[in-house]
């Protein structure tokens, strides 16, 4: 059953995106309306297919980028006159680039595709999509004048131009277009099927009455009578008046009162309503959607930065929900704003079906502490944030009191599920965000001293090699299943070649493993006595049952004038094993403290690293 009501919302939410992607490859707006508008009749025309799929955007786009291009072969790059200069400018820029280039280049700004899902697309190995965006990036930003972390900007202006460009033929009017077109399709395919049981003499039914449906299916005629058409799923209404007030945000961050800010359905400017916030909304194809911001009552300092925030979402369905939940749980537990730091991970017992809370900071400026509470009750979805000047400790299960606030507000509309009954917080593992989920990602790292540029993790590749080791230690993971190195640098920051962090994991049978670490431990007790002009001061060290940690700060004299500190941690639970090195440069190091800080949490992580192979 193809269900009119989803397309029509999928049409809604994605044509303006795909207008802006078609644009920006071609130059040509009219090819790549009418490139969209066909890509779109062919999705409707494949519903029961698209409709099915992880990615419905993904499978459209493709589409729409293929008939753009032909139908721009024989045309110039762009030709509109009067164009504002700055988009000018832009599609100038873009237009130096082959085509390649600029469609890995697009796709990495203006989609939410992954890298994977880009090399897939664009038909090449990951490893040449990821060169053609290093050459791609320097080059446009190179001849747009603008440096490459300002890249995605440029484009908010053809973004502007191309949405008020034109009006797109009402979703009734595609879907007539699509249905049209199966029809075509269909007489084709009933002709040609028919010469051939003319010729064969084939029967359309087997011997036990069971015959193929056209979406390759098999049922009895007595079924394909009687079955009836699965409901349309009436959409969810989001009343205002569902949502947290303002007194309920105030009494969850003591000493400070706010009042209420706007509410809306999210779907003006970029859609990012709190930091951390990947894209419009947690279920692009939700049926609705409210924001609602806060303000403090009082203005702090200049530069304050104090926000508070309410999302809630209403889905299709339960299935869809969950998705929601997991993609608004992702976008803080892996933030990738520069400098910010994952501080806790709290679950949230007896608010709705699912409930997280997560505790950040971010080092900008004068700094500032995050809160975010993601709940699930049902079919709807909410997010709590905050954001306040560093100071007091974070109140955690007053945050969990607001969550639970936001779901008792929701718990009693249609397509919800539990409501609340006394929040109760259980800090847990962190939530994986690296592509090795058992890995240390960039949240997890707090800034240098001195440098105020973010960290940048090296993609993880197969643990040949280990810098993570010392020279006391020389620790081998070529011999455990499942070994994986990654490294984190500061680009930009021009600090020496040797600056950096870097993790290396592996799993072996839990003796095995066990031995493994005493091997470390025992070759660093002993580096003092054979290795002249070294020293290594033990840091911390923890035994507990079924898990390890120990830390040393290691210091090598290579000269009369010269020495090196070296910090390196190593890690097991059970039978994953985790070493994890620093180098800092002169003036250049964490506070004290915080580089065992960083271990425990390569610690917490560990325990999604799969068990040892064999």
């Amino acid at each position: 059953m193809r269900d009119p009501d989803e397309f029509d919302q999928f049409y809604k939410d994605v044509r303006d995106r795909l207008l802006v992607l078609t644009y920006c490859l071609t130059g040509d707006l009219p090819s790549s309306r009418a490139a969209v508008r066909d890509a779109f009749v062919v999705a409707w025309h494949h519903w029961r297919k698209v409709s099915r799929l992880e990615d419905p955007e993904g499978w459209t786009r493709v589409r729409a980028c293929a008939r753009a291009q032909r139908r721009h072969t024989a045309k110039l790059w762009h030709r509109e006159k009067g164009l504002d200069p700055e988009i000018k400018a832009t599609l100038d820029a873009l237009g130096k680039l082959p085509l390649p280039q600029r469609r890995v280049l697009l796709l990495t700004e203006l989609t939410s595709a992954s890298m994977a899902e880009i090399a897939r697309e664009v038909g090449l190995p990951r490893t040449d999509t990821e060169r053609e965006l290093q050459t791609a990036s320097a080059q446009f930003a190179v001849a747009r004048d603008v440096p490459t972390t300002s890249i995605r900007s440029v484009f908010e202006p053809v973004r502007a131009y191309v949405e008020g460009a034109g009006r797109w033929p009402r979703a009734t009017i595609v879907r007539r277009a699509g249905a049209t077109r199966r029809r075509t399709h269909t007489v084709i395919g009933v002709a040609a099927t028919a010469a051939a049981l003319v010729v064969t003499g084939t029967l359309v039914s087997d011997e036990t009455g069971v015959r193929p449906t056209l979406t390759g299916e098999r049922v009895s005629a007595a079924e394909s009578h009687s079955r009836s058409p699965k409901p349309t799923p009436e959409p969810v209404d989001l009343p205002a008046e569902a949502l947290l007030a303002a007194d309920q945000v105030s009494r969850a961050t003591p000493g400070r009162a706010w009042v209420e800010g706007t509410t809306d359905d999210n779907s003006a400017g970029d859609g990012l309503a709190m930091p951390c916030q990947d894209d419009r909304y947690a279920d692009p194809r939700g049926t609705a959607a409210l924001v609602r911001t806060f303000e403090p009552k009082k203005l702090g300092k200049p530069g304050s930065t104090a926000t508070a925030v309410q999302t809630a979402q209403a889905s299709r369905s339960e299935k869809a929900a969950r998705r929601g939940y997991t993609t608004a749980l992702d976008w803080f537990a892996g933030c990738d704003d520069d400098r910010a730091q994952l501080i806790s991970t709290h679950r949230v017992d007896g608010v709705g079906d699912a409930a997280m809370l997560l505790v950040l900071r971010s080092w900008d400026g004068p700094g500032s502490m995050l809160i975010a509470g993601v709940a699930r009750t049902g079919e709807l979805t909410t997010t709590t944030f905050t954001r306040t000047p560093v100071g007091a400790t974070p109140a955690r299960q007053k945050a969990a009191q607001l969550l639970a606030d936001a779901v008792s507000g929701l718990c009693n509309l249609q397509g919800a599920g539990s409501c609340a009954f006394g929040p109760k917080l259980r800090e847990t593992a962190p939530v994986p965000a690296a592509t090795v989920p058992a890995m240390l990602a960039e949240v997890d790292l707090p800034p240098v001293a001195g440098v105020e540029k973010p960290w940048v993790g090296t993609e993880p590749r197969q643990a040949r090699s280990n810098a993570a080791a010392t020279t006391c230690d020389r620790t081998d993971f070529g011999s455990t299943s499942n070994g994986v190195t990654r490294t984190f640098l500061v680009p930009g920051a021009g600090l020496p070649a040797q600056f950096g962090l870097t993790e290396t994991i592996g799993s072996l049978p839990e003796k095995k493993a066990t031995a493994f670490v005493e091997r470390i431990r025992t070759a660093l007790a002993t580096c003092s006595d054979k290795h002249m002009g070294t020293q290594v001061t033990p840091v911390r060290k923890v035994d507990a049952k079924g898990r390890d940690l120990s830390v040393w700060h290691v210091t090598t004299e290579i000269s009369e004038n010269k020495t090196v500190d070296y910090l390196m941690g190593v890690v097991r639970d059970g039978t994953s094993i985790a070493q994890v090195g620093f180098v800092p440069a002169p003036k250049v190091g964490f506070a004290p403290g915080a580089f065992v800080g960083i271990v425990e949490r390569a610690l917490a992580r560990l325990g999604a690293l799969p068990a040892p192979k064999g």
